[in-house]
């Protein structure tokens, strides 16, 4: 259901989408910038249901009544004015998807509502003609034209797009507000919502993703069971862990962030012995074993290495040696 009352953190955004809409100064061209799942697609979705609401409460309450014809539409993906821009390629927006979807309907007035509202999701994804049959309309739109693009970089975007546009860039969430959403509406224990409030960094669409995904669930087990024990293990224990993790080379970015946090626990426990603001709380009898053995020196020594360890991997660098490289550095530290 398309409301704002319904969307975690934004406020800025939120206020200004209906302070527009109740004082009638909408504008014919917004960019919603931010990160894939931090709420554009909701933020798009509510402010067009409010903005074509036909009740007067609308305009007064800044959240669309539900009730009449064009919110029953909206929420089932059948309002004829407001028009969800596809493109077959996965990734282009063709110059003909926005002149057949766009550029040629736009000068037909709309149905039944006050506004035609276009929305454009990957927006990034428009080619330079695509940009340029678009912009024609931006500059010279009918009154009623309401273009909104959602993209996650809007620094792809031809200067004259982003010129004309009022541009709404999304900020991260607050830790606290997430963290209580996760516990209170996922209904998960404080410590899982701990690692995905520090994994998703003010996402909140990814952090919920995080929570209800068992595949997280799985990886952090996985990344705690190889933390407890790679003191112990020898250098072919060490090359089975490195195949073992070699099969999930999609997630290995989310293994050594989850390893980064792990560490940081440890190295920020070792300085202040203070369980409180930990992610990993509920392995602290692990934490306070590793930050007893370990010198900051070692412990600062991993943190960077698996820094290095990323960089090496989006370089192409063999996915096998930079895994036992990072795995002895951290055996040794």
């Amino acid at each position: 259901m398309a409301d704002f009352q319904n969307i975690i953190g934004h406020q800025n955004i939120i206020r200004h989408f209906q302070s527009a809409i109740a004082q009638g100064k909408v504008g014919h061209a917004y960019i919603l910038n931010g990160p894939d799942r931090a709420g554009k697609r909701l933020l798009a979705d509510a402010f067009a249901q409010t903005l074509q609401c036909e009740s007067p409460e609308a305009k007064k309450t800044g959240n669309p009544c539900h009730n009449c014809r064009s919110c029953k539409q909206a929420e089932s993906g059948n309002n004829p004015d407001i028009i969800d821009v596809r493109h077959e390629k996965p990734n282009t927006i063709s110059v003909d998807d926005i002149r057949t979807q766009v550029v040629n309907t736009v000068d037909i007035k709309p149905y039944a509502c006050p506004y035609k509202v276009y929305i454009i999701d990957e927006a990034e994804k428009m080619n330079v003609q695509a940009q340029n049959a678009l912009l024609k309309t931006i500059e010279e739109p009918p009154h009623y034209a309401v273009i909104l693009l959602l993209t996650n970089n809007a620094d792809l975007f031809l200067q004259t797009i982003l010129s004309r546009c009022v541009r709404l860039d999304l900020t991260a969430v607050a830790d606290d507000i997430v963290r209580s959403f996760l516990m209170k509406q996922v209904k998960i224990p404080d410590y899982e919502a701990d690692l995905c409030v520090a994994f998703a960094q003010g996402n909140v669409g990814k952090a919920i993703t995080l929570a209800t995904s068992e595949d997280f669930h799985d990886i952090r087990e996985s990344v705690i069971e190889l933390m407890k024990h790679i003191h112990e293990m020898d250098l072919a224990e060490l090359v089975t862990a490195v195949r073992q993790i070699s099969d999930e080379k999609l997630v290995i970015q989310d293994y050594f962030d989850i390893m980064m946090i792990w560490f940081r626990d440890v190295l920020l426990y070792k300085a202040t012995k203070e369980i409180d603001s930990l992610t990993f709380k509920d392995e602290i009898l692990e934490i306070k074993k590793q930050a007893d053995r370990s010198t900051y020196q070692g412990l600062e020594a991993v943190i960077e290495a698996i820094g290095k360890a990323k960089a090496r991997l989006q370089a192409n660098v063999s996915f096998e040696l930079t895994l036992e490289m990072l795995l002895l550095t951290i055996k040794e530290a």
